[in-house]
């Protein structure tokens, strides 16, 4: 997630969280790729002739995919070309803080790609934004929307129009190495948080380092961070984001103090990896990949980071964080995933629609190669899921309603990289305490929120 992001009231939400799945999203090297390929022409009428050749550009974020061919950089171009024989798709996809910076600045300058990759709600780069700024185009003539799941596609909207095409649903959780587990002697999955530091103190006294996490991409945090706050400020008020955007509540709640103290404890009691600060995401997934550590948190977006080959070979596992007290249920950490907006500004905004069209056609070569390697839990109806590892987790999401989205969804931009900051303190070794985290997580909230 990197993070995936927002502003709406809390009951909303919710009602999101429990209908996104009806029909059922970082953390890398830049790369560009496009294939050229002969076909017959499309059939609508609206493409362009084939005396007009068209270059549709597309950024996106995330990681080249480790095996095989990567979605973005080598199938859709080609695809795209198939249908389209006059369209040629350039591509390329960035790691998040670089595809942050750089989609930002182009689509300032009115350079931006026809094609980008957007964040629901008030996320940073989110779709709230980028339909208030003229940058994301709308999207309400599309031929779809009656197949995607109508939370997701309000997570994508603004003012009631959709501007974004959510790419799934994501779910925050603990990838895991189930033989290590078996080696520390953990018989039996933690179900609450106590229960969790148990484990993750076996695993340290058998010599294994328990949880690797990449604290020099700030980012990182939050794939913790908010697992623990699911289940320790949300369960029993999950308006709370509402009243703090009422003025009702403040994020020094100590809810918030009791969260950011659980992940403080992790760093403490040694079981977080060594000099995670010096550890970008890809290292700390490697370190997983090889067997090095037994946990890393992380989500369902980076399934195939996760599941690459590297140099231990491994059963995986997926849970979410039981941050709850004993006696308590586990609540998942969900949200609508990224996906695609429209440069508004395009001078080709009518083609990239028709492109649009044929990706979500629900039959087309295009959307058959989406869903197969989309790791995000597809909102689009009658789509299974598509990764094993994730169903004990999607069916306790459907089964028990137990979900809450991800906090940042209800900040401005700046918050959360707020509490990042903060919190790299407390790694790093300052007297830095939790309460000082939320007070300047709340600072900036209050800071933010005015404008």
């Amino acid at each position: 997630m990197k993070r995936r992001t927002k502003k709406r009231t809390g009951t909303l939400v919710l009602a999101m969280l429990l209908a996104v799945l009806a029909g059922c999203g970082s953390n890398n090297g830049a790369n560009s790729g496009s294939e050229n390929a002969s076909a017959s022409a499309p059939a609508s009428s609206s493409t362009p002739d084939s005396g007009k050749k068209v270059t549709l550009t597309m950024m996106v974020s995330g990681t080249k995919a480790p095996d095989g061919q990567d979605f973005a950089l080598d199938i859709m171009p080609k695809l795209v070309q198939e249908k389209f024989p006059n369209v040629t798709l350039e591509t390329s996809k960035l790691p998040d803080e670089q595809y942050f910076t750089s989609i930002r600045t182009k689509l300032a300058s009115g350079k931006g790609p026809d094609i980008f990759w957007v964040f629901p709600r008030n996320a940073s780069l989110g779709v709230l934004d980028m339909a208030k700024a003229g940058y994301a185009a709308d999207l309400s003539d599309l031929t779809f929307w009656d197949k995607i799941s109508q939370g997701a596609k309000e997570d994508m909207s603004y003012e009631g129009k959709p501007y974004g095409i959510a790419g799934g649903l994501d779910y925050l959780g603990v990838y895991y190495n189930k033989e290590l587990f078996t080696q520390a002697g953990i018989t039996e999955m933690p179900q609450d948080w106590p229960a969790f530091l148990e484990a993750c103190q076996k695993l340290k006294d058998a010599g294994i380092t328990p949880i690797s996490l990449a604290d020099k991409d700030p980012w990182f945090l939050q794939f913790g961070m908010y697992q623990i706050a699911a289940n320790e400020v949300y369960p029993d008020e999950m308006d709370f984001d509402t009243k703090l955007q009422a003025g009702e509540k403040s994020l020094t709640d100590p809810k918030w103090v009791d969260t950011i103290s659980k992940m403080k404890e992790l760093y403490d009691k040694g079981f977080v990896i060594k000099n995670s600060l010096g550890l970008g995401s890809a290292q700390a997934a490697q370190q997983f990949v090889d067997g090095k550590a037994a946990m890393i948190f992380d989500g369902t977006w980076d399934y195939a980071t996760m599941t690459a080959k590297g140099a231990a070979e491994f059963t995986r596992g997926f849970f979410s964080l039981p941050a709850n007290e004993p006696g308590q249920p586990t609540y998942v950490s969900a949200a609508t995933a990224a996906g695609f907006a429209l440069n508004a500004k395009s001078e080709n905004l009518d083609i990239a629609k028709q492109v649009m069209n044929y990706l979500f056609d629900g039959q087309s070569d295009l959307f058959k190669a989406w869903t197969e390697s989309n790791s995000s839990i597809s909102v689009y109806e009658g789509v299974p899921l598509n990764h094993e590892l994730f169903k004990e987790v999607n069916d306790s999401y459907l089964n028990e309603g137990k979900s809450v989205y991800f906090p940042n969804q209800m900040w401005p931009t700046g918050v959360a990289e707020e509490m990042e900051a903060k919190f790299a303190e407390i790694i790093g070794g300052r007297k830095t305490t939790p309460e000082q985290v939320t007070e300047a997580m709340d600072a900036k909230f209050k800071e933010l929120w005015k404008k």
